[in-house]
């Protein structure tokens, strides 16, 4: 956390279509590494350095991803609340089961802060372990000429996040959260179904549903419109993600 706040206004979406080391320019006098000085292997003692960096960002990602299961938990528990006092007895109000979706979209932007902070630790975990771990293991060469390491020294030099906000919405929303927000959307239609007594007609559903001077029409569409939005938010990032996995190729996993 503390990495984040030396700079909180320098996080922009990690360019993940460029080709590793192109953030760092070769003949950049700034650059950690001059064209005459470029190093091809490492030492016993920065192999070790190399191996607890490892250890830490796995560390990170580790107690982030706590985090994320935390906030999952929290949206599951109130929902399950919400769910126990509406159908507690046949007149209980249907209304915890439309203000429950306060909290739960509240809990879902928390996580969705929590992931982009998560992805950037696992991101740099998985680079070592495909770009370190797997040719140091495999043949013995760390193949130091693809410039991998530059490409991770250019992410510590400058942190960023390597997914925009609403693609960690989306991401979070396809693992968990859609399925929760379809359990509160069907909760309240069986609601309204069933209790105090089953419905006979398309009409007296939508009078039920009434919310005070709120009609229940307005709440249908409302609850459709709720569901078709993060719904959609979900195929988006399921699509953008698939699209940068097919630009990116097989040249990095940053993001």
């Amino acid at each position: 956390m503390h990495l984040f706040k030396t700079a909180p206004r320098t996080f922009q979406s990690f360019d993940r279509s460029c080709p590793p080391c192109k953030e760092l320019n070769m003949q950049d006098p700034d650059s950690p590494v001059a064209p005459q000085d470029e190093r091809k292997t490492l030492t016993a003692a920065e192999i070790g350095a190399v191996a607890h960096l490892y250890r830490g960002e796995v560390y990170r990602s580790t107690i982030w991803r706590t985090r994320l299961d935390t906030t999952t938990n929290w949206s599951v528990v109130t929902l399950g609340v919400a769910l126990s006092i509406s159908f507690a007895e046949p007149d209980a109000s249907p209304l915890p089961l439309v203000l429950v979706g306060v909290l739960i979209v509240f809990f879902l932007i928390l996580e969705a802060r929590r992931y982009r902070y998560f992805n950037v630790w696992r991101a740099r975990a998985r680079w070592m372990e495909t770009h370190f771990y797997a040719p140091l293991l495999h043949d013995g060469d760390l193949h130091m000429e693809e410039n991998w390491q530059k490409t991770l020294a250019s992410d510590y030099m400058r942190p960023a996040y390597h997914v925009s906000f609403l693609t960690a919405i989306g991401r979070r929303i396809r693992r968990n959260y859609l399925w929760i927000l379809l359990i509160q959307s069907l909760a309240f239609a069986g609601k309204i179904a069933v209790h105090p007594t089953p419905v006979t007609s398309f009409e007296e559903a939508l009078r039920r549903a009434d919310i005070g001077p709120i009609p229940g029409e307005a709440i249908v569409a409302f609850t459709v419109l709720y569901i078709l939005a993060w719904a959609g938010l979900a195929v988006w990032s399921s699509r953008a993600d698939a699209q940068k996995a097919r630009a990116r190729g097989t040249q990095t996993s940053m993001g």
